[in-house]
């Protein structure tokens, strides 16, 4: 009987890529993609996988710690286990890695729930409110060639494979972000949509600069222009530019997309579903954010498995605002090196004609090889 059913094991994995090519953006330098995932199994013989967004060492050490405590339960009692992991960590985690370490077990959860229940995740989350979302290409990171060849020549690039939309890095410099935004609208023509995403390189000031400058280019929005820690300066930002305002990547739980919102610093939220709760808190964001009326584009990066998660999120956000002619919701589509995401898992899911169709396998439609997962493991020393 479904009852009867119990978490059996829970393994942690490290990922690590090295990369050909290192890139950079405002904040850092990647050499190599690193992710923590996790396998979770149940007494039924289904397996569920997730991932943690953050460093990976420190999401790992978060799942052991929280194994104890989702060992033996009902893998179907989603939101139970959820509760419970939340209270264990309530009194010294309320934000960071270790939500992120809940975010893997909760998405791990929802794929065994949906393999065991012979069910797509959209599905149990209360079901599939669109069959296709657009994706939108997450790439021009800087680099040490002639930026200004190379970022118009990549963004072509996402034009030319049929991508609708894309957003590409900003937060060298005003004067340059200028210059490449423009090469890069030259290059894509004006009905591609245009994302820039600062990663909180400015202040608020340098902010308002680059907003009205870019302005003319038709920006769909700008992602992270300033610090998450200044929300009142979000807001301020919002009132001295038409592009709208993106932010929320950096945000945890319900309560922090609650001060996000109270505080008017948003059009858009971007909760990433592998760090800020996992599908379970997702939908409770979700909701949130309808009731203020403000647009959600989670945030994706890592491997198959986020991606996965997003699209089944996606599918069941509300239909917002409704009218005849459906608009469209976006999902974040990373288009740098990254073997993890490319090798590690299948589905029945490409991009075709600029859109994703979701997935009505069980589960969250995707299939992990194991053996690429023993390829990129990083074994312990």
């Amino acid at each position: 009987m479904k009852s009867q059913i119990k978490v059996t094991s829970i393994e942690s994995f490290i990922l690590s890529d090295k990369l050909e090519e290192s890139f950079y953006f405002s904040q850092w330098e990647y050499a190599e993609r690193r992710i923590c995932i996790v396998k979770v199994t149940s007494s039924t013989g289904h397996v569920g996988w997730g991932e943690g967004y953050g460093p990976a060492g420190i999401v790992r050490a978060g799942i052991e710690h929280l194994t104890p405590y989702v060992i033996d339960q009902n893998p179907l009692e989603t939101e139970t286990i959820w509760s419970t992991l939340y209270r264990r960590t309530l009194d010294f985690a309320r934000r960071g890695v270790l939500v992120s370490a809940i975010s893997a077990i909760d998405v791990a959860l929802w794929d065994l729930k949906g393999k065991i229940l012979e069910q797509p995740v959209h599905l149990l989350l209360g079901g599939k409110k669109r069959d296709t979302i657009v994706p939108y290409a997450t790439g021009m990171y800087f680099n040490n060639s002639n930026l200004c060849e190379t970022l118009a020549k990549e963004a072509k690039h996402y034009a030319d494979s049929g991508f609708k939309a894309m957003k590409m890095k900003v937060g060298l410099d005003i004067a340059q972000d200028i210059e490449h935004v423009k090469l890069v609208r030259e290059a894509i023509g004006p009905k591609i949509k245009l994302m820039i995403d600062a990663n909180h390189a400015y202040n608020l000031r340098e902010a308002i600069q680059l907003a009205k400058a870019v302005e003319p280019y038709d920006i769909s929005w700008f992602e992270e222009p300033i610090s998450p820690e200044y929300y009142e300066q979000y807001a301020a930002l919002r009132s001295k530019t038409t592009i709208p305002i993106a932010g929320g990547e950096c945000e945890y739980l319900s309560f922090g997309f609650q001060t996000l919102l109270q505080s008017k610093s948003v059009d858009i939220v971007q909760p990433d579903i592998c760090a800020a709760g996992g599908l379970t808190e997702a939908k409770r964001i979700a909701v949130l954010a309808s009731v203020y009326g403000v647009e959600i584009v989670p945030h994706t990066w890592g491997t198959g498995i986020a991606i996965a998660a997003a699209t089944h999120f996606i599918a069941n956000l509300d239909i917002m605002p409704g009218r005849l002619k459906t608009p469209n919701c976006y999902i974040e589509l990373d288009r740098t090196e990254n073997g993890l995401r490319d090798e590690l898992t299948t589905s029945d899911m490409p991009v075709k004609n600029g859109e994703i169709r979701v997935s009505d396998a069980p589960g969250l439609g995707f299939e992990l090889h194991e053996e690429v997962l023993q390829k990129y493991e990083l074994k312990a020393v």
